[in-house]
């Protein structure tokens, strides 16, 4: 149990103001004057660092985010409690995803901590490898507690069987980019996208986009959910590249649950 501390303590930081901004506005609309970045050329990832001294954690940071998981240390991790409501479908093309707000009240705790569910969206192919291997999409489950820490919940989805959850989704993509459409006689429950099997791993990262604040808590389910190769295209279609490259591991562990 002692070096299950110290491992925590190694990978934990201070939230910053400007990760905690990123999330609020990561719910809003898209502005066109926010700082132009995206997944190629001039303003692509390699670039992130250049372009805002805001985004400095994108090159210089230690802690980023995604990474190939590879085997992780065997731990007695506590169970990830979920406690998801239904929410009324609220959709939005930020430009960078497809991202749905989801209303207050739905919880995860984990390591003995509350987080509120504020928003999950999606990358293609996926932004976590495991073993070197990429998965064609992933899910990130975005929460955040009173204190402002963010812990977001990572689920890889492969091809099979077609997700009817998913679809509800799908059928409400926005034509128009930057404006929250919402759906009230359409709701889910983000319990509903998640894979049978608990088993998960756990490491101390940051987020995948500009700013690239660190201090975030991930957990990346171990099993991923099918999704029809049919509804992996039309999500390709739209965003055909929205992956950050994996990012060096550092003197970081990654613990895996037993």
């Amino acid at each position: 149990m002692q070096r299950r501390k110290v491992l925590k303590l190694l990978g934990m930081t201070a939230v910053s103001a400007s990760l905690i901004n990123c999330v609020l506005r990561a719910q809003t609309a898209f502005s066109s004057e926010e700082i132009h970045w995206g997944y190629i050329g001039e303003v692509g990832p390699e670039r992130w660092g250049e372009l805002s001294s805001e985004y400095q954690a994108c090159a210089i940071g230690s802690q980023q985010t995604p990474i190939d998981l590879q085997e992780g240390i065997l731990a007695e991790l506590g169970a990830i409690a979920l406690n998801y409501q239904d929410t009324p479908l609220k959709i939005i093309n930020n430009g960078h995803t497809i991202q749905v707000n989801y209303a207050t009240g739905s919880t995860m705790t984990v390591n003995g901590e509350s987080f509120d569910l504020a928003q999950f969206h999606f990358h293609h192919p996926s932004e976590h490898h495991v073993m070197g291997q990429a998965f064609p999409m992933e899910m990130h489950l975005v929460h955040r507690n009173a204190a402002g820490r963010l812990a977001v919940l990572g689920v890889f989805l492969k091809e099979g069987t077609s997700h009817p959850t998913l679809q509800r989704i799908w059928d409400a993509i926005p034509a128009e980019t930057g404006v929250e459409q919402v759906i009230n006689d359409v709701s889910l429950n983000a319990a509903q996208l998640l894979p049978e099997g608990q088993a998960f791993y756990e490491y101390h990262g940051s987020l995948t986009t500009p700013p690239c604040s660190e201090g975030v808590l991930w957990l990346v389910m171990q099993q991923p959910i099918e999704v029809s190769a049919q509804q992996i295209q039309r999500f390709a279609q739209i965003f055909p590249l929205n992956a950050r490259p994996v990012q060096p591991l550092n003197n970081r562990f990654v613990l895996q649950s037993e």
